[in-house]
């Protein structure tokens, strides 16, 4: 449906519940780029029952840059916030997974000719799968695996002065060379899919993001996050499979890592939400995904009257998840050893809608295009009981699968850790 009715287009999106989705929604769509971010942040949010089930009816689809809500939040930033990137939606169609339908969804002049296009576009073939990428290049790395090991230490050391409680050390990998954006998404999407997974395209430059972690949701009135703080890989075997879960479940720094995030989460939602409002749904809970498990729990309150998604964001973004905690302090130390820009990544991207509802996920797991070039950022939360060399496998862990969809490899230091 997306190569059928968007995939010309410079301007366009696709939310993806993932591959063979049996729950949740998908929405693809094109539009215009929005040249008044402040429109978006202006928009008020729902606080009561949602109108019906379709989760996007109008509104905007795009991304915030981590450097956004860093300078919001009067933290430094390595290099001027870009402006955010919205798409000001014009035609989209809305897909329930579980109910096996499609909503066509434009403006009333033109929704019966964009009906007939959305009819025809859903009976015809399949397209091919995608080709598989050329032979493999090696990416550049900011980081070398020393390097990163060192500032690995740095965090610890930061912790234990008292400045911090944990990091979210992140690092880069850069691939060169021509590629085309919605074919690495369709090879991205068939290794890992994920159900907060999607493409953004908005004029040079595209987001493809295989994204497990649900970073906002505004639905019935309550706001929700749910933070991802835990990994390990997937096991070559189901014993050894079911042994890298119980280890994640069970590890006391990964357990507290993933706790300090909650108790951020709730300090953040607090300034949006009802005094008395804010609680812990889940805790601890293990997700397993294609390449990895991760420990995930989940916050939420009840929306305060008024509140605009910009003043969401001030509370909220940058994610705790992508920060550590406290935040600004956490940012600014991060600042100083990291050294450059985040970008995209650890950003969030997903849908406002001029209803009131919004849906973003943590930019993770992901590829930006731009120019002809491609970034896939990864990291991972450091507390005093980090070690450097697991803390480094994990980032290759997770970079592993955005960095073979581009048809590159790892550089061969951070290949070795990935084992």
């Amino acid at each position: 449906m997306f190569l059928a009715l968007c995939g010309a287009e410079p301007a366009a999106f696709w939310l993806d519940a993932g591959t063979d989705a049996s729950r949740g929604w998908s929405v693809i769509g094109m539009g215009r780029p929005e040249p008044d971010p402040e429109k978006v942040r202006a928009t008020r949010l729902v606080t009561g029952a949602d109108a019906d089930g379709i989760p996007f009816r109008g509104g905007w689809v795009g991304w915030l840059d981590y450097e956004d809500g860093a300078a919001r939040a009067g933290a430094p930033v390595a290099a001027p916030p870009a402006e955010p990137g919205w798409i000001a939606v014009h035609r989209a169609v809305a897909f329930d997974h579980e109910q096996r339908t499609a909503w066509a969804l434009a403006p009333e002049a033109e929704l019966d000719a964009w009906q007939e296009e959305v009819a025809v576009a859903l009976a015809a073939a399949p397209p091919s799968a995608p080709e598989p990428p050329a032979s493999p290049t090696p990416a550049l790395a900011r980081h070398d695996v020393a390097e990163y090991a060192d500032l690995v230490e740095r965090c610890r050391e930061a912790i234990r002065r008292g400045d911090a409680y944990q990091l979210c050390l992140t690092t880069r990998f850069t691939v060169r060379g021509q590629t085309e954006p919605l074919e690495v998404y369709r090879r991205l999407r068939r290794a890992t899919p994920a159900h907060h997974s999607g493409f953004v395209r908005i004029g040079d430059r595209s987001l493809l993001s295989a994204s497990p972690e649900q970073f906002l949701e505004i639905r019935g009135g309550i706001v929700r996050t749910s933070p991802i703080k835990g990994t390990r890989p997937r096991g070559a075997t189901a014993d050894e499979d079911a042994r890298l879960a119980a280890e994640l479940r069970a590890s006391e720094k990964e357990r507290a890592e993933n706790v300090m995030i909650v108790d951020l989460m709730r300090n953040d939602l607090s300034h949006i939400g009802e005094p008395g409002s804010v609680r812990v749904e889940r805790l601890w809970e293990v997700e397993s995904y294609p390449a990895v498990h991760q420990l995930v729990s989940t916050v939420s309150a009840r929306l305060r009257a008024d509140v605009t998604f910009g003043e969401l964001c001030d509370a909220a973004f940058p994610a705790g998840s992508m920060t550590g905690a406290p935040k600004l302090s956490a940012m600014t130390i991060l600042h100083e050893l990291e050294r450059a820009p985040r970008g995209v990544y650890s950003g969030c991207f997903g849908h406002v809608g001029l209803d009131g509802r919004v849906d973003l996920a943590m930019v993770i797991r992901s590829v930006v295009v731009q120019d002809g070039t491609a970034f896939v950022g990864a990291g991972g939360g450091i507390t005093w009981l980090s070690d450097p060399h697991a803390e480094a496998a994990e980032v290759a862990t997770k970079a592993r699968a955005p960095l073979a969809a581009l048809g590159a490899d790892l550089p061969a230091a951070w290949a070795a850790l990935d084992r």
